[in-house]
């Protein structure tokens, strides 16, 4: 059954593959990203694309305005947009603790509140995080600012599945290993990472429609190495 999908992030990397994966299983896909220009071109049945920055209060009430009118409802929506600085602790700034932290952490707080209300008791809120905000989990130099954004964002769908476990939706949080992308590539060139962009949103986008029957308030993590 077609379901009304919401994914961030979709101008490259795992969410624009993401994208055509839920399009061609014949989901309604709307996908949100700060350049919408790559998912436009590819010109996709049941999908609609434009300009948002999850940061910017105009771009979400254009977001709840799009779901009041067209949609009425949303049954999934994938939090995939991330922001990634790799400085040596020393040099990064408060600036670009801000930058990191308002994608990563504040931009995927309000893109939330935006689509709750639209959302039925059996929907499924997914966030992406990464291995390098799971405790315990391997740290490397460089992602103070990125990983710990990535640690506040595994706290908060463990406090909203708490706090709407009455209501619904679930909330679960899926931590990714390294994944090739153009986001990896940039912050650590010449690195080959064991996963591709494809073969992971083929996973996401499996977990998003059935994840929330075994889990809520989870963090799974995906990740082909130890620890």
């Amino acid at each position: 059954m077609a379901k009304n999908i919401i994914v961030t992030g979709t101008s490259r990397g795992i969410g624009y593959e993401l994208v055509q994966l839920l399009a061609g299983q014949g989901h309604h896909v709307l996908a949100l990203s700060r350049n919408a220009g790559p998912i436009k071109q590819l010109n996709l049945k049941n999908v609609e694309a434009f300009n948002c920055d999850i940061c910017n209060e105009g771009n979400l009430e254009s977001v709840r305005k799009y779901i009041e009118k067209d949609w009425q409802h949303v049954d999934i929506l994938i939090n995939n947009a991330g922001r990634l600085v790799n400085k040596p602790f020393a040099e990064i700034s408060t600036e670009d603790y801000e930058n990191v932290y308002k994608v990563n952490v504040f931009g995927v707080a309000a893109l939330i509140r935006v689509v709750l209300p639209f959302m039925p008791k059996n929907g499924h809120v997914l966030t992406i995080s990464s291995m390098g905000g799971v405790q315990g989990s391997m740290k490397f130099p460089g992602l103070a600012a990125y990983s710990s954004s990535k640690g506040a964002v595994i706290t908060l769908t463990e406090l909203l599945a708490e706090e709407y476990k009455e209501t619904g939706p679930s909330f679960n949080v899926l931590a990714l290993g390294a994944v090739q992308t153009e986001m990896l590539q940039e912050a650590f060139p010449g690195y080959n990472a064991p996963t591709t962009a494809k073969e992971m949103a083929a996973y996401i986008a499996d977990f998003s429609q059935k994840g929330h029957q075994f889990y809520n308030g989870k963090l799974l993590q995906v990740s082909n190495s130890t620890p």
